[in-house]
Order: structure tokens, then C-alpha cells, then sequence
């Protein structure tokens, strides 16, 4: 099953329609995207919480990390950066956290509210090598953009 972008996009446009805070959000954007495709084991959100921490969030799957530092990962790297990250081998991203030994190819993306203020990032990991694409990426971007524009 792979994901099907436009009816995702309606889907959470109207489940968190007026919807402004960010944890349920978070939770809202987990569990529809965790569903939408088979390619997707670990799906959540790690918040920053402190100057340059995260802690985990809302998320779908197995166990993950509860707390990592902007200096550390993949997610620590989109976090630090504001830039995507696009991991079709994890082991071969220096810095790499396993939070699952399963996870081969990992995408992360920076989560910001309408001021531009980092609130986290979003985490897509799946047990299939190369399992993301640009296009993965263009739109989940696109869906984060236009559902925290809305958190306070």
C-alpha cells in the first residue's frame, strides 16, 4: 500500500480543522500517516523541549528514543539544521541513533509553527533500505506546513 497524498491531505485538513494545540496535532499527524503506507514502521514526532533537546512525542510503532540531543542522529540533525533529512542507509549517516536495530532508511523533517519557531521534528523510519523519495518528502512537507500553521 503506498500512500496516497491528496486524500491524506484532505483527511487531515478536516480532522484538525481549528485545532491549535500542537500535541494533538502531533498525535492527529502520527496516526493517519502511520497508516497511510506499509513502507512506514515508526512514525512520530520528537518536541523540543529544552535549548537544543528533543523528547519523544506522539508516535505509532515500537518503542523509540526518549531524549535526543540536537548534536546527535538523524533527528538531532534536522532539528539542528531546519533542513530535511533524507536517509536511504542509516548506517551509513554518521551519528546515527538506533533507536530500533530494524530501521534502514529513516525521513526527517523540521516542524515549525506559523512564527517560524521550531516546535520539532517529525520521524519517519522504516525497516525497508531506500524506502523514502523526494516526492515523500515534498508532501509531507507541504502537510506539516499548512496543519502547524495553525499551533500555538
Amino acid at each position: 500500500m503506498r500512500v496516497d497524498y491528496n486524500t491524506l491531505t484532505k483527511t487531515l485538513r478536516a480532522l484538525t480543522d481549528g485545532e491549535t494545540d500542537a500535541v494533538a496535532l502531533m498525535a492527529t499527524v502520527a496516526c493517519e500517516v502511520h497508516h497511510s503506507d506499509d513502507r512506514f514502521d515508526w512514525t512520530g514526532f520528537y518536541r523540543v523541549t529544552a535549548p537544543e533537546l528533543l523528547k519523544i512525542g506522539p508516535y505509532q510503532g515500537g518503542h523509540g528514543c526518549l531524549v535526543i540531543p540536537f548534536a546527535r542522529g538523524v533527528c538531532g540533525a534536522a532539528a539542528r539544521t531546519g533542513e530535511i533529512q533524507l536517509v536511504a542507509d542509516v548506517e551509513a549517516f554518521e551519528g546515527h541513533i538506533a533507536c530500533a536495530s530494524s530501521t534502514r532508511s529513516e525521513l526527517v523533517l523540521p516542524v515549525f509553527d506559523l512564527n517560524q519557531r521550531l516546535l520539532g521534528v517529525f520521524d519517519l523510519d522504516s525497516d525497508q533500505p531506500d524506502a523514502f523519495t523526494q516526492a515523500d518528502a515534498d508532501a509531507l512537507k507541504s502537510i506539516l506546513a499548512e496543519v502547524f500553521a495553525q499551533a500555538t
